[in-house]
């Protein structure tokens, strides 16, 4: 991976991480924004326009690629740069996880500490 991709890609905004993660099978458009909301429970909506913005710079940029047209709508899939991409990201989330959990596992025993319980 190029550290142009690095830069722009990592880390991701939700728009991008969501799109590569709903193209590890070929969808569409409209499939995409479907999948998204459902993902989410509608917390994350995404919009033509910055969806269509996003599948083209990520198709210029390797990420996914376009498969075939099908009922007027074009069918795309995560490259394997793309996969390595969302690997990176999904990576990171993690960490991000495991740190917080942490952080609030010590926050918890220092608290029972300072107040004096013990369970």
């Amino acid at each position: 991976m190029n550290s142009h991709i690095k830069k722009v890609y990592v880390p991701m905004t939700e728009t991008g991480f969501y799109i590569l993660l709903c193209l590890q099978e070929e969808a569409h458009g409209y499939r995409i924004v479907q999948q998204v909301e459902e993902l989410t429970g509608g917390a994350v909506r995404i919009s033509p326009g910055t969806l269509y913005g996003s599948l083209s710079k990520m198709e210029r940029d390797g990420l996914i690629q376009f498969i075939r047209e099908e009922e007027k709508r074009k069918l795309y899939q995560i490259t394997a740069l793309g996969q390595e991409v969302l690997d990176l990201e999904i990576k990171r989330i993690r960490r991000l996880c495991r740190n917080i959990k942490e952080y609030q596992r010590r926050d918890y025993e220092e608290r029972k500490q300072e107040k004096g319980f013990y369970l």
